[in-house]
């Protein structure tokens, strides 16, 4: 399992644009890690799914609602990611109005998850291995804090931890 200090995965996600920009198309775009990451600091948290009814009650919204305090304590970015393909990644997005505070991003192929060894196997109900739920702060590519929730839990992988850590 990833612990402080390692460095994230290297591994490409993929965020769906709903803009056409510079050097991006709309649809899927890659998102490759190792590059986003450099050099900033990024409050990650990651879910088992979208739209599942915590993380879409609780969890995005807290991460959206604290995006000015999470700033002004010295993040960069704040990601999100789950095992879901970009489309979905980018309907939830709209759901929960992150449009410029988190960034989305898909991990289909659950290549990230794996990586970490933060997974969380839901064969036996029909979903796969997903992602388990925990939150990171990272700087520069490297994790400074992780905090991986107990199974059914919901107490340290919100948006009120991860200040309380990027403030310390």
């Amino acid at each position: 399992m990833i612990k402080v200090g390692d460095t994230l995965p290297q591994v490409t996600l993929q965020e769906y644009s709903e803009v056409e920009g510079e050097g991006c198309s709309i649809g899927p775009n890659p998102v490759d890690v190792a590059k986003a990451s450099a050099g900033k600091t990024i409050a990650l948290f990651a879910l088992p799914g979208a739209f599942t009814p915590t993380c879409s009650a609780k969890h995005v919204p807290g991460y959206v609602q604290q995006f000015d305090e999470l700033k002004a304590a010295g993040v960069d970015e704040i990601w999100c990611v789950s095992v879901n393909d970009a489309f979905v990644m980018g309907a939830w997005a709209r759901d929960q109005k992150t449009d410029g505070k988190v960034r989305m991003l898909a991990d289909g192929s659950g290549e990230f998850a794996k990586a970490t060894g933060l997974t969380l196997d839901l064969t036996s109900r029909g979903m796969g291995v997903r992602s388990n739920r925990y939150s990171m702060l990272v700087k520069d590519g490297k994790v400074a804090t992780l905090n991986v929730e107990g199974p059914g839990k919901f107490e340290v992988s919100d948006a009120g931890t991860l200040l309380a850590q990027a403030k310390a």
